[in-house]
């Protein structure tokens, strides 16, 4: 049976909000949920509201974050461009002295373009290391979790928020790999092209490794936070319940027309084609099976920070569903960083049993305080449930293996005071960073702005890609169970 639960902010107002998140209104409970059944609409208000009201809370919660976060839609996306402008301006002009003396001398000041090969992201400003540990001269280790394969994997998750040409510069000239392809896909539910992703290999011709790199969270798109404040869930059978807003980044479905995720994930490609043709999974996929057939020993890693953490293990796991065998038995391995949760504790299970004996593939790193891995809520009545290998980062950079992170739903009063006092050490430490570990750890005026706004916000300061790069590159392992 294919069930789904869709939240719509949109469809209830604030007397609605309170009514339900105070007096337990269960009629104004439902203007939030449209469900397949009427049932699951019951299921839902019962466990998030009358015995235990935390779980209320929860959907309440997410329903003001998505609406504060559309609200502000427009804003975040000028501050977002506003701000790419800027860092570019200053950077292509050699700072902001030089910026002033250009000016007052007549002399012809260097203009961003958006798109091309010098201008940065925001996240790449923040983090300008493009340089792999090893180098490009060393022999990356093929093995899931080992610490070569996991650095070019986060390098690759952060180096997927640039365009395409920084893209193909990096891989090409400062990686000496063969950059193959980068791609710009559809998302039916937003309108637009907002999911992207670039395919490279270790070497032009018989390659060894083949990466896919999925692009997470923009710091400053709307869309793709609330993505990750949704609590909407598709149920597929035989496999579980999945995170409906990944499954529309991925290109198989659209809320709207919740037909059309059964279709696709079915494969059916001839009911939906234009869908199809701009699919993140279906471009993705039929790229991947042209690569392996032409370099016949390569092997295939998917990698993704942040919101690509969740469509990078998406991926493999609808590949296990349409039993797309051959191109499984190539899977090197599935990393990701700062993922959120994408399904229930069923949908773990399955893809536990295929991608994790009789070795783990599947491995999900996730630094200290950082929010996003703590999204969608978990508890023992909420469905979302991480699953795979999990390396937790301490702010030291100690490494575990764990069950869980800590604090695993960022609400724990219990928490609260340890957290905003590991911010104030992480910029402490993020000003002395060069001194400590040497001058390519040395963190840049953006990333010390950023440690100052984890003052406020610890969990978002914490999600950014430098806290593992650095964990990866200083960890220390300490093999005690948290």
């Amino acid at each position: 049976m294919w069930r789904y639960l869709i939240v719509q902010p949109a469809n209830g107002g604030i007397t609605d909000l309170v009514s339900y998140g105070i007096f337990n209104n269960k009629a104004s409970g439902a203007k939030f949920l449209e469900s397949s059944h009427q049932h699951i609409i019951g299921e839902e208000l019962s466990a998030a509201g009358g015995e235990t009201p935390e779980h209320r809370l929860v959907i309440i919660v997410s329903i003001i974050m998505r609406k504060l976060i559309k609200l502000f839609g427009k804003p975040m996306e000028w501050t977002g461009y506003l701000l790419d402008f800027i860092l570019n301006l200053l950077s292509l002009n050699g700072g902001l002295l030089n910026l002033f003396a250009n000016l007052l001398q007549g002399k012809m000041v260097a203009i961003p373009r958006r798109g091309s090969a010098t201008f940065i992201s925001t996240i790449g400003h923040i983090d300008g290391r493009i340089n792999l540990e090893p180098s490009p001269s060393e022999q990356i280790q093929l093995q899931p979790g080992s610490k070569s394969l996991m650095d070019l994997s986060m390098m690759a998750s952060k180096l997927a928020y640039e365009n395409a040409a920084v893209i193909k510069n990096v891989v090409n000239l400062t990686w000496k790999m063969h950059f193959v392809d980068f791609y710009n896909c559809w998302n039916e539910y937003e309108k637009e092209r907002s999911t992207q992703v670039f395919i490279f290999c270790d070497k032009p011709r018989d390659a060894d490794l083949i990466v896919i790199s999925f692009r997470g969270t923009e710091p400053f798109d709307a869309d793709d936070w609330i993505t990750d404040f949704d609590y909407s869930w598709y149920e597929i059978p035989n496999l579980g319940k999945v995170h409906m807003g990944f499954l529309e980044a991925m290109g198989l479905g659209n809320r709207s027309n919740t037909s059309s995720f059964q279709e696709l994930v079915q494969d059916n490609n001839a009911a939906f084609p234009v869908m199809v043709e701009t699919s993140a999974y279906f471009v993705v996929r039929s790229k991947l099976k042209s690569l392996l057939e032409e370099h016949k020993n390569a092997k295939f890693m998917v990698t993704g920070h942040s919101l690509g953490g969740a469509l990078a293990i998406l991926f493999p796991t609808v590949l296990l569903l349409h039993e797309e065998d051959l191109v499984l038995e190539r899977l090197l391995g599935v990393h990701t960083f700062g993922q959120p949760r994408v399904g229930n504790r069923e949908l773990g299970r399955y893809v536990e049993s295929k991608l994790q004996h009789p070795n783990p593939k599947y491995y999900r790193m996730v630094y200290c305080n950082d929010l996003v891995p703590r999204l969608p809520y978990d508890d023992k009545t909420f469905l979302y449930k991480h699953f795979g290998v999990c390396l937790y980062y301490d702010s030291l950079f100690v490494d575990q293996k764990v069950d869980e992170e800590p604090n695993r739903n960022y609400l724990g009063l219990w928490y609260l005071i340890p957290v905003y006092l590991n911010a104030v050490w992480e910029l402490v430490r993020g000003v002395a960073m060069g001194m400590t570990y040497g001058p390519e750890y040395k963190e840049s005026w953006e990333g010390i702005v950023m440690r100052i706004i984890g003052l406020a916000i610890p969990g978002v300061s914490a999600h950014a890609p430098p806290n593992y790069i650095n964990s990866i590159r200083l960890e220390t392992q300490r093999h005690v169970a948290y």
